[in-house]
């Protein structure tokens, strides 16, 4: 594969280069981390900038509402947003990275007109609803019951870890259409809707992590109506349709928080000469050790994102590689990072520190490193499935 850009894009990189000079300098100012409001209008404010200047759903398909770029283009817009310090999705992760591209790839044509132009505006927010209390590595065993009822699915159960379901419009939920039984697995019987958040029965109660923030929350469903011409895929075929929201999840939608890390550990190398703890031999080694692994990581994102540009759009299982090693990558950085600011690392006003916290969860994340080994074991290795 050649990794090398052509004059073209490199013509592409120098206007987005240049628009990104106008536009960033006319953002107000960034919201508190605890402001989800406000965070939504911010957030959804840069994607209305993005989607006007036609940078929205750059690597979207073009009969999806996206501008139809070459894969290189999509990594050349995520190194120059990062490097410019551009907003990230924030608000708009699901919408944009989950649940759009998977409407693009599997829903009707109706669907599609309905949902992806508001994603791109940013006219509309998303949420998660897959995991439950007994339902989170083991995705297949939930409980939240749909029953037909007309043109209706009448839902009923609760979700829970349900991203930024706190200022959300829809949610993309997994359901149970047909109970788990000698004849039907678990992995059948299940199907993915589009359920609106202002629907009658829905109950939202935000949880806080360990970093402070509330962007996660639980999400308890009442016999709440969800239309049938929702249902994105066939009734019972949400397991397949979930598979594709997951290879997007896992395989594209860390891409930009490669290049973030990349950059954290340049500073990371300066913070350490100014501080003295460069001295440490220790530390410039394992400093360069993440240098390479970063590197590597790229490359790999690369090769993803290229595969899945000859796959129609869907990434494919190599994406576990990406988000098994990713995961451990982001955690030993801050690790790093807790090193270099010494006692410092315990100052919760400190980015480094706050991101440490986070970079917990990222081995649980979308899908757990147990799960991705399994995987990675099972569909690229070819051994047979534990017992």
């Amino acid at each position: 594969m050649d990794l090398t850009y052509t004059d073209e894009e490199e013509e592409f990189r120098a206007r987005l280069r240049a628009w990104l000079g106008k536009a960033l300098p006319a953002l107000p100012p960034k919201p508190s981390p605890g402001d989800w409001p406000g965070r939504r209008a911010y957030d959804m404010g840069w994607q209305r900038a993005l989607y006007d200047a036609g940078y929205a759903g750059l690597h979207w398909p073009a009969d999806a509402g996206g501008r139809g770029a070459t894969p290189t283009q999509h990594l050349i817009f995520l190194e120059e947003t990062e490097r410019a310090g551009a907003p990230y999705v924030g608000a708009g992760f699901v919408g944009l990275l989950h649940a759009g591209p998977t409407i693009a790839a599997e829903g009707t044509a109706e669907q599609r007109a309905r949902w992806l132009p508001s994603i791109l505006r940013g006219d509309e927010v998303w949420c998660q609803g897959f995991s439950e209390p007994g339902a989170g590595s083991d995705l297949a065993s939930l409980r939240t019951r749909a029953v037909r009822d007309g043109d209706a699915y009448v839902v009923t159960g609760s979700k829970i870890w349900t991203s930024h379901a706190e200022v959300a419009d829809w949610c993309e939920l997994l359901v149970r259409t047909e109970p788990v039984s000698a004849s039907v697995p678990k992995h059948r019987g299940i199907t993915w809707l589009a359920m609106p958040m202002d629907a009658s029965g829905v109950t939202v109660r935000p949880l806080r992590t360990l970093a402070g923030s509330t962007e996660f929350a639980e999400v308890f469903l009442d016999e709440v109506r969800v239309p049938v011409a929702n249902r994105v895929g066939a009734e019972n075929d949400g397991w397949r349709v979930t598979m594709v929201t997951l290879s997007f999840e896992r395989g594209t939608a860390f891409v930009g928080e490669v290049v973030a890390c990349r950059r954290v550990l340049g500073e990371l190398a300066r913070e350490a000469r100014a501080n003295g703890r460069w001295d440490d031999p220790c530390l410039r080694r394992g400093l360069g050790r993440l240098s390479a692994e970063f590197r590597a990581l790229w490359r790999l994102t690369q090769w993803n994102v290229s595969e899945a540009q000859r796959s129609g759009g869907v990434p494919g299982i190599g994406g576990s590689v990406f988000k098994l090693r990713y995961s451990h990558a982001r955690q030993e950085l801050y690790d790093t990072a807790a090193d270099v600011l010494g006692s410092d690392a315990l100052d919760l006003s400190r980015e480094w520190t706050l991101d440490r916290l986070s970079s917990l969860s990222y081995t649980i994340a979308a899908g757990t490193s147990q799960i991705q080994h399994d995987i990675v074991a099972e569909r690229i290795l070819g051994l047979p499935k534990g017992r």
